[in-house]
């Protein structure tokens, strides 16, 4: 299987062809239990996203090898919620349910963990 510059490579060197035949060409291709073949059409997408700086990597937090970087930022929504983002919260592994104490202060919001001690008191 093409990865990287050499998959970019193919797919511009076989230019129009189907999308059959260029998932077969890169080499996304296994055999099934009956002997037929099964093209891998997923892990080629991905493997051409990867290539062209775009991880859809299994960690969750959007900063795979040269794909979008974290901002820091979050943006107030239209409805007044403010959230913070599926990557953030994995990479502080927050799991659904974790409840936070809320204290607000001049121009910031602090997220203490329920029965957690707030550093800054």
């Amino acid at each position: 299987m093409l990865t990287g510059y050499d998959l970019l490579a193919k797919v511009k060197e076989l230019g129009d062809v189907s999308k059959s035949d260029l998932v077969r060409s890169c080499g996304y291709v296994s055999t099934k239990k009956d002997g037929g073949e099964r093209l891998n059409f997923t892990a080629f997408y991905e493997a051409l996203l990867e290539a062209k700086g775009l991880s859809l990597g299994s960690d969750g937090v959007g900063r795979g090898k040269g794909g979008r970087k974290l901002s820091y930022t979050a943006t107030v929504q239209g409805n007044g919620n403010l959230l913070i983002g599926k990557a953030y919260t994995a990479m502080l592994d927050l799991k659904p349910g974790d409840e936070f104490e809320i204290k607000l202060g001049r121009k910031q919001v602090r997220l203490i963990p329920a029965g957690g001690v707030d550093e800054e008191e």
